[in-house]
Parts: C-alpha cells; structure tokens; sequence
C-alpha cells in the first residue's frame, strides 16, 4: 500500500506494475476537484506517447499496480 499525501500529487511520477501499450511511465499532470475543493481524480500522462488517462487517485495506493517514481 502506497502511502500518498493527496496536495502533493501534482507532477508526482509513477511506474505501472504491468504495463499496458508499452506505457510504464507516467506523470501527474492534473487534478480534479469537486465543489468542495476536495481532490476526487487525477490525470497521469504516459511518458513515452503522451496519452492522458483520467483516474481516481485512490487508485495509486494499490502498490500491486502503481510504485511511486519511476522504476525499471
């Protein structure tokens, strides 16, 4: 279980466990608030073709899945 200060999310850098099309690599580009000011979502660019992907953060916590930094 990664643990994970949601305010210091932005331009975090991740690794995918198993990746998927070649993309392991990821930086936090954005994040989604509600009306409350409360972070509900993010959204991780993949390094290499700079896909966006919108996500719950929540899920970055799940170490089986998402390790913090980049690794090889």
């Amino acid at each position: 279980m990664n643990k994970i200060n949601p305010e210091k999310l932005m331009l975090s850098k991740w690794t995918a466990v198993k990746p998927k099309q070649k993309e392991r690599h990821f930086i936090v580009t954005q994040l989604i608030r509600d009306e409350n000011e409360i972070i509900i979502s993010c959204e991780l660019e993949a390094v290499i073709s700079q896909r966006i992907y919108q996500m719950d953060w929540q899920e970055l916590k799940d170490s089986t899945c998402w390790q913090m930094g980049w690794k090889c």
